[in-house]
Formats: structure tokens, sequence, C-alpha cells
């Protein structure tokens, strides 16, 4: 049996913030439109959901399509509804929002990007759509996962020393951490674990490198 309906039926997109971690400045990936609307100005990836596809999926395709990014986790974070978001016509989109250590990143634009690029989210350009509110939300949600969870390793890279994760989650989080207590905290965990070499910074001790036992597990602590 077919339906007919005779309202009209909003569009529906995705858009993405990618966080990374840059000299202790937390940084978000952003696309420069070809297309209009906004043509010229800085948004985040993201594009509409086809017919046959799921929004997940919309997701992960409009992030390699536009950016060069791909294979890493998404997780849902807010769908935004105001009727006045977009010029174009009514559209919902749903966001997503993902961690990646920068040395992992190889970025290039794309389909409907004329650049690409990472921005400091304390200074970000003038943004098309509403996407300054969607890295705000973003962000509160990232800041507030790290107290309770240890999402915050998943900015690291491969290896990585006690001192660098500890400047990382005081960066993110925005407030300092007893190094001693920081650290009895993280070894706890049981989820990090000695990789056998140390790193040589200047005239400080070598630190010993760590490296995560599982990448893909992010715990929930409290």
């Amino acid at each position: 049996m077919s339906y007919t309906y005779d309202y009209p039926h909003p569009a529906v997109t995705t858009d993405i913030v990618v966080f990374t971690v840059e000299n202790d400045t937390l940084k978000v990936l952003l696309i420069q439109r070809k297309v209009a609307p906004y043509k010229g100005q800085w948004a985040l990836p993201g594009g509409f959901v086809r017919i046959e596809e799921s929004i997940d999926a919309c997701a992960g395709r409009e992030l390699e399509e536009e950016t060069g990014v791909k294979g890493i986790f998404l997780e849902q974070l807010y769908t935004f509804g105001d009727p006045n978001r977009d010029p174009r016509e009514r559209v919902i989109s749903v966001s997503y929002y993902a961690l990646m250590p920068l040395d992992d990143v190889d970025i290039k634009p794309g389909t409907d990007s004329a650049d690409v690029g990472w921005f400091d989210v304390d200074t970000l350009p003038t943004l098309a759509f509403d996407h300054e509110k969607i890295i705000s939300v973003a962000r509160d949600r990232l800041t507030a996962k790290m107290n309770y969870s240890t999402v915050g390793l998943m900015f690291m890279p491969e290896e990585f020393t006690l001192s660098e994760v500890q400047s990382l989650y005081e960066t993110v989080s925005g407030g300092s951490r007893d190094k001693r207590n920081f650290r009895k905290w993280l070894l706890a965990l049981g989820i990090v674990e000695e990789t056998g070499e140390k790193k040589v910074e200047g005239a400080h001790r070598p630190a010993m490198l760590y490296r995560l036992k599982d990448k893909t597990d992010v715990m929930i602590i409290k």
C-alpha cells in the first residue's frame, strides 16, 4: 500500500565538528564554501542526506568528500532545527563531533569546498549558517565528557608521555590538574602501557613513552 502526503517535508543534513589539539590550543576543522549560500565563507563540513543512505553514512561521506578525512569515530551530538537556519529551505541538521590527533590528519579540499583548515576555537572567522552555535555545543559536550571519561586520549598520537596527556586534558577542559594525582588516576585505569622507549626533550630528564592498549575503547569513569 502506498501513501501520499499533502504537507511539505523538511530536508535533512549532517554537520561534523572535528576537534584536534595543536600547541596547547583546541582547534576545529572548517571548510571554505565553494557554492551559495555563504559562498566564500567558512563552515563545518557536511551536507544533505541522500534518500538511500543513513544519517551516520551521510556524515562519514560528507566529511571525506569535503576534507579528505575518513575512518574516524563520529559521535552524534545534537539536532538543530530552527526554521530559519538555512536560507535555501527548511533544513534540519543532525550534528556529529569527533576527536583526532593532529599527526594522523591529511586534509584536502573536496567537492563543495574551496579550502580546508584548522582554526582556533577561540578566534573563529565569521561562519555560515548556525555553525558557530553548533561548535559551541560540541565544545561544551567535549569539556563535560573530559571530566567523566577517557575520551581525551583519542587526541593522542600513537606514543605519548604522561605530561603530554595532562597538558591536553588541561587545554581542553580549561583547568589545571595536580601532576601526581593525574598520573595516579591515569595509570590506575589500566588503559595505557609503557612502550619501553623514552622521549628526550632539551635538558629535561627522558620521559617514558606510553601507548593506548585499545585506541577504540573510551571508558566512562564516573
